[in-house]
């Protein structure tokens, strides 16, 4: 279903990535945040464990989210020989290190958080998207609120400066900015990113885990404006299970 690569920009992007997050303990994971915080991202080896076994599931980019601990794991996984595309995530008030910290990684494309997104100040947003064009990477978005920004991208001044787009979608409206009328409001998401004609990366597709891989998936089917997934993972099975069945959709 999201084998192989697409080209933007002349560029090839794997259509799969590894998310990073359940590697930070993101607070999205609730009481596992603290779990994942002691067992991955206080453990490197383990993290290295899962981008292993993801990579001999097909997987060939991670979306990087630039924390010393997963630079860590990263750079054991290159030196094991694994060739890993970085589609890499600029965080909030660490703009100007780690546009520098992932053009050293190579990374074909960076990405604003959601962090620096979702406030909208555009002239701010520019500078930045400006910041990784010149450093030769493909620039990009993250939104937490998918309705709420993209509504404001539409009529931004930044609504042509950058190219990957990576917006939470999950059958549940979890982790979005969703109100009461869940199919009404998928059908206008889809208008409005149809209109943005970005190139859609899906994130938080199993709901911080709320979801199973195949329901995932099978929601993922419904959804023709994805281009890209990024799936985080906590341990080997469930990379195992979550790619072998994305692999075969």
């Amino acid at each position: 279903m999201f084998e192989g690569c697409l080209n933007l920009n002349n560029v090839s992007l794997p259509r799969t990535l590894l998310g990073t997050s359940p590697f930070i303990g993101a607070g999205q994971f609730g009481h596992r945040a603290r779990l994942y915080q002691l067992d991955l991202y206080s453990n490197p080896e383990n993290m290295l464990r899962i981008i292993r076994t993801s990579y001999d599931g097909g997987v060939r980019g991670m979306q990087l989210l630039p924390y010393p601990p997963v630079i860590q794991a990263l750079e054991m996984a290159r030196d094991e020989g694994m060739k890993i595309d970085v589609i890499g995530t600029v965080r909030h008030d660490h703009e100007k290190e780690d546009i520098e910290l992932l053009n050293n990684l190579d990374a074909k494309a960076m990405l604003l958080h959601a962090m620096i997104t979702d406030q909208g100040d555009w002239d701010f947003i520019a500078d930045k998207l400006n910041h990784i064009q010149e450093a030769e990477a493909i620039p990009g978005l993250v939104t937490h609120r998918p309705f709420h920004t993209t509504r404001m991208l539409l009529e931004s001044l930044v609504k042509d400066l950058f190219e990957l787009y990576m917006i939470p979608l999950n059958r549940l409206g979890y982790l979005m900015d969703c109100e009461q009328n869940l199919e009404e409001e998928r059908s206008q998401l889809r208008e409005m990113v149809l209109e943005l004609d970005k190139t859609i990366i899906g994130k938080k597709l199993l709901a911080a885990g709320i979801m199973t891989p195949q329901d995932a998936f099978e929601y993922l089917k419904t959804l023709d404006y994805v281009d890209m997934v990024a799936v985080g993972i906590a341990s080997e099975s469930e990379a195992r299970e979550t790619f072998g069945i994305l692999s075969r959709k």
